[in-house]
């Protein structure tokens, strides 16, 4: 079917409104809503080859580690990673440098997010 302008226009008037509509209430408040500072960090960005091990080796060089921990999906036999991790620091103050320090690193090829990460009973 060829598009004739009128349709053409319609469709691209109607298409270019998906992207410029302003953010839900509740998407604008998760959006520009502040973290507070905790000891345990988020990680994201994380390959299938990041492990237990290589997570707390790289943020080590930051300050005291007591927890690394890859996320795995439990469902699947080979324990496939899901792509984010926690690092739990043993004070604030290290894990703002952990933070700063390795947000927008590369870790095993691939470029990693951190910030802090929510309390449980936020989510």
């Amino acid at each position: 079917m060829a598009w004739r302008s009128g349709n053409l226009r319609r469709f691209l008037s109607t298409t270019s409104s998906l992207f410029d509509r302003p953010l839900s209430a509740t998407k604008a408040a998760r959006v520009t809503e502040q973290i507070p500072p905790s000891t345990t960090l988020f990680v994201s960005g994380l390959t299938g080859r990041t492990t237990n091990q290589k997570l707390r080796e790289a943020f080590a060089n930051f300050g005291d580690v007591i927890q690394a921990k890859v996320v795995t999906d439990r469902s699947s036999l080979s324990s496939h990673s899901k792509g984010y991790g926690f690092v739990r620091y043993s004070n604030l103050e290290d894990a703002e440098k952990g933070m700063e320090g390795m947000d927008g690193q590369f870790l095993d090829g691939r470029v990693i997010f951190t910030e802090y990460a929510k309390p449980k009973d936020t989510l």
